[in-house]
């Protein structure tokens, strides 16, 4: 492996803070919520997505700060913050966006829900009959449910678990001159958080804790309560696991997870206007700062109001459904295998259905000619097909090897549950590979035929997720290439046995090879740009945070390499600095899909060169996970790649341009009816031309258009 000196830190007024720029794109999130142009049940469920990032940034993000802190640690990132600094900066940033997205919710779109008969009626708005019926709901259901939890000297503060809604309660003192007591009382997650009312026009909602406040009495009879308030924590959810064996990593895994209940509380939400007594008792039981403290003037946890926006009704509230679309080189008269044995395919979800991999792999489970499948698996949902294909092959008798990250962040739980339904199967399945977590796609069938054996290989930049190829956009290339076919095996054979890093043709994978890959793809643009020629790279990401290849980008725009990157999320590079970075120009898109592709294109003289990945410009993916990189070598594929990739660098509604301080702005801002989402367009584009496709009877290559086409960096 060709080693590289890495470069020395230093020059932080060229980069950008990670966790900062993170911040900035949920703040595009919460601008979707804002947007008064979107539809309103949109709306709630975009301002419900930026509070559930917020919430995995803290579990995360800040919660690795903090133990940086509490361990000493002063060292600087990259853009010159020591861990301290950033916590300050975090915390000032943090706080002003949960302001902005209750003042979103409390004055904006719930009003405007309770226009349209959607209404969260307070506890002394309801009738007669309604208080009635909440009285002997909360009797005969919730009330059974119920555990007060006292705190004194005898008994500690009681173990809630992450993300837990709670009522804290102050009690009289047992003596005069004593302090009040504190009791808590937890939230059954079991129930609905909204609670339906009889009666009335529309649908009237009632909030489960503000029931249960209004009964606490019940809960402490003979008792005097001075005050009760809502309260909420976020908990350290980051992994320490120990990597160098001795214990099985299932059980190591579990034993972690079990521990993420009682780890460090990073966020203590509570509700605006809690008393100082009862909050200062609760600052001092969960060890937290003032800075930790948000006091919110809406509901709690709004991921609560996600049901809302997907109740059946109110269709026009919502934003008009795009059906996945049938790939017209699918005929329903031949299988899967047959087709790829004449072309490769490309999906491009979710504008095209994830039913061909679906029926690769059943029609793979089916097929007696099939000897082995073998795929890695990330994430997947909650009733897989792909899970369900594999153990029924595997119960057939076919080889069936299976890589399961059981690492993958937030699904470790469900992951183990795969992996052991997996081996009941029949399945081979291993659990990751030490020291890395294996973010690659790959799906590799072994299918015997006339002409001896073949093999079915498909790659993706998403996961093999059903539910979410319906959400995020991203590829999945095809192909009985014989060269990736064969990397293909080289790669499985390499993670299941003891084998030195495989050499191989046109897959590219990490740790091993990626960065001096794009080192080298970035590098020979540079050169071609010193020698007269006009060069130019394109690249799509979810985030970019490599300092080494932040400093590659820079020296080939000092060259004259035009760079065109679209990255959803963390951006690291400051474009438009004079002298570094002014050929380089940066676009975020955020709209009804998540942008999750990894796409980079690299001019080469004319003879342009597209790759696909899992893998995102950051050191874990290059440095600290198996990824792969894969080239997009068909005509027609290419294309398909390559007039998407520009579609992104169009001004457009969504997409915001950043600037060199880290801030973003629409170049051009029109009404939405000027300027349609550019995905909605992108998909009417790909609708269309495939409907010309089949008409014509074989293959158009045809570039997306989409609104505002100024031109790119193509």
């Amino acid at each position: 492996m060709k080693k590289r000196a890495r470069r020395e830190a230093g020059a932080p007024e060229l980069f950008l803070n990670r966790d900062l720029s993170w911040l900035e794109f949920n703040a595009r999130v919460l601008e979707e919520a804002q947007d008064e142009q979107n539809p309103l049940l949109e709306r709630l469920r975009f301002a419900a997505i930026a509070a559930t990032n917020l919430d995995e940034f803290f579990m995360v993000r800040v919660a690795s700060l903090d133990q940086r802190l509490r361990d000493g640690d002063t060292q600087m990132d990259p853009a010159g913050l020591t861990p301290a600094r950033q916590l300050e900066l975090i915390s000032e940033k943090a706080h002003a966006m949960v302001g902005s997205l209750y003042a979103a919710l409390t004055k904006d779109i719930v009003p405007a829900l309770a226009e349209r008969g959607i209404r969260f009626v307070p506890l002394e708005a309801m009738d007669a009959p309604q208080r009635a019926f909440l009285s002997r709901t909360f009797a005969g259901e919730i009330l059974p449910a119920l555990t007060p939890m006292a705190t004194d000297s005898s008994r500690p503060f009681p173990m809630l678990s992450n993300l837990s809604l709670n009522l804290a309660v102050l009690l009289e003192p047992v003596a005069e001159g004593k302090p009040p007591r504190l009791a808590v009382v937890q939230v059954p997650a079991t129930f609905p958080r909204l609670v339906r009312l009889p009666g009335g026009d529309g649908s009237n909602y009632a909030w489960l804790e503000e029931i249960i406040r209004k009964e606490l009495q019940a809960l402490f009879p003979g008792q005097r309560l001075i005050e009760s308030g809502v309260f909420r924590i976020v908990r350290d959810s980051e992994l320490d696991l120990d990597d160098e064996g001795g214990r099985d990593l299932i059980q190591e895994l579990e034993g972690e997870l079990r521990k993420r209940r009682r780890s460090n509380v990073v966020r203590l939400d509570v509700e605006a206007g809690m008393g100082s007594a009862l909050l200062g008792a609760l600052m001092q039981r969960l060890e937290v700062g003032k800075d930790a403290v948000y006091a919110l003037t809406g509901p709690m946890d709004v991921r609560a109001l996600l049901p809302i926006a997907d109740l059946p009704a109110l269709s026009d509230l919502r934003f008009q459904p795009l059906r996945p679309l049938q790939l017209p080189e699918i005929n329903p008269d031949r299988d899967m295998f047959s087709i790829l044995d004449d072309r490769d395919l490309l999906v491009h979800h979710p504008y095209d259905s994830f039913d061909p991999l679906i029926s690769l792999l059943a029609q793979a489970t089916h097929d007696p000619d099939v000897l082995a499948i073998k795929l890695t698996l990330y994430r997947t949902s909650g009733d897989s097909p792909v899970v369900k294909a594999l153990a029924s092959a595997a119960e057939q008798g076919k080889q069936v090897t299976a890589l399961v990250e059981l690492l993958a962040r937030f699904d470790e739980e469900s992951n183990i549950q795969w992996a052991r339904r997996l081996e009941e199967a029949g399945a081979h399945v291993i659990y990751g590979i030490r020291g890395y977590k294996t973010h690659s796609k790959i799906l590799l069938i072994v299918r015997r035929t006339a002409r001896g054996i073949r093999r079915y290989v498909h790659l993706g930049t998403g996961n093999y997720n059903d539910r979410t190829a319906r959400l995020y956009t991203d590829y999945g290339l095809m192909t009985t290439d014989p060269e990736i076919g064969q990397d293909a095996s080289a790669f499985f054979n390499a993670l299941t046995g003891y084998s030195d890093p495989p050499r191989m043709r046109k897959l590219v994978m990490a740790p091993m090879m990626l960065r001096d890959k794009f080192l080298d793809l970035i590098e020979r643009e540079k050169r071609r740009a010193e020698e007269g020629q006009a060069a130019e790279i394109r690249a799509k990401m979810n985030s970019l945070e490599d300092e080494e290849l932040i400093r590659a980008l820079y020296d080939a725009s000092s060259a004259g390499v035009r760079v065109w990157l679209n990255v959803r999320g963390i951006c690291c590079l400051r474009p438009g600095v004079k002298g570094v970075s002014e050929n380089i120009q940066v676009v975020s898109v955020v709209d009804r899909f998540l942008e999750h592709a990894r796409v980079f294109a690299f001019r080469n003289g004319g003879d342009e060169e597209v790759y696909l990945s899992s893998a995102d410009w950051m050191p874990r993916n290059l440095d600290r996970r198996i990824e792969l990189l894969f080239p997009v070598e068909d005509a027609a594929c290419r294309e398909k790649v390559k007039s998407a990739l520009d579609a992104m660098f169009l001004d457009n509604w969504s997409g915001l341009w950043l600037r060199p301080d880290g801030t973003y702005h629409r170049k051009r801002r029109v009404r939405r009816e000027a300027s349609p989402r550019l995905q909605e367009q992108l998909y009417r584009e790909i609708e269309a031309g495939y409907r010309r496709m089949q008409a014509a009877g074989g293959t158009v290559l045809e570039p997306y258009r989409a609104p505002g086409d100024e031109g790119t960096g193509g």
